[in-house]
């Protein structure tokens, strides 16, 4: 039995040039996810270089967008190429949020990827509590 998802596929919602710009971050975040979890690392170490901060309203549009114009990274088991292409739309804009990668401490027990403004997971249903970091790109 399979379970209905609806994902928050709506691109014409988000202007043209935003449209580009999170589009090219996405084509980028599947290419980035392809690759091993410590080169992964290095590039964005990399790409986040002179970046400030983000805060949780900035992260949190970044992800809006992305997901307005991704159905790859707003399906269920899309986290890595959401979490990466919100981090390199971010980076566009010259802001930088925390980009995680860890595993859910309760069942059901699987990896995770997700992005953190301002110490607290963005866009996440749950608590920071409930996720278990084993990296980050701050």
């Amino acid at each position: 039995m399979s379970t209905p998802e609806a994902i928050p596929y709506r691109p014409r919602s988000v202007p043209l040039p935003t449209r580009w710009a999170a589009r090219l971050a996405a084509w980028c975040a599947r290419l980035l996810a392809m690759l091993p979890p410590a080169r992964i690392r290095a590039v964005l170490r990399q790409v986040r270089r002179g970046a400030r901060p983000a805060s949780a309203a900035q992260t949190a549009a970044a992800l809006d967008t992305v997901l307005a114009v991704s159905l790859t990274a707003g399906g269920r088991k899309g986290c890595l190429t959401r979490s990466l292409a919100t981090v390199l739309l971010c980076r566009m804009r010259g802001q930088w949020p925390t980009w995680c990668v860890g595993v859910r401490k309760q069942p059901p027990f699987a990896a995770h990827a997700w992005v953190e403004a301002e110490s607290e997971p963005v866009g996440e249903d749950c608590p920071a509590e409930y996720f278990q970091r084993f990296f980050a790109v701050d």
